[in-house]
Formats: structure tokens, sequence, C-alpha cells
């Protein structure tokens, strides 16, 4: 018996997002959230070859580990992905 408390279909269905309504969130284009999770930079879901989808708050424990990392490397913050971010 699990101790935690029932979710509905909703709530589970929010927590995964696509590679559309992740890239609404983070302000970039579909391609480029694509991009990043293929190359690894985002943690993904593959469901099917063509399905794919994101857990929010593991895509922002990663990107704010990439902040944590340039931060002790001396680099500057940066609130957004930076170019750098995107053409690795």
């Amino acid at each position: 018996m699990s101790d935690l408390p029932p979710q509905s279909e909703n709530q589970t269905r929010e927590e995964f997002l696509t590679a559309r309504q992740l890239a609404a969130i983070l302000q970039v284009s579909e391609s480029t959230v694509r991009r990043l999770a293929q190359k690894g930079r985002i943690p993904s879901i593959r469901l099917t070859p063509r399905i794919i989808r994101f857990h929010l708050q593991s895509v922002r424990e990663a990107l704010d580990g990439t902040k944590r990392n340039r931060r002790q490397a001396g680099e500057a913050e940066t609130a957004q992905l930076s170019f750098a971010d995107l053409l690795a």
C-alpha cells in the first residue's frame, strides 16, 4: 500500500510535457528542446521512436545543474539558456 496521496489523472498528466509545452515554458523553439534532449542536455522519456515526453522538475534540475557548474567555473550566471547551451 502506498503512502502517497491519490492523484487525479490530470495531475499525473501535467507532470509530463510534450516538446511543444516544454518549449513554451523555456521560451525556446520545439526543435531546440528536441535537440537538447537528443544530445542528453535535458532528460527525456522516449515512449516510442516518435513520442517523447519531459518531466518538468527533472528538466529544471538539469538546467540548474548546468548553471551551478558554470558558476563554479567562474562564468556569469544566466536566467535562460545561453547560445552555448543551444549549440553545444
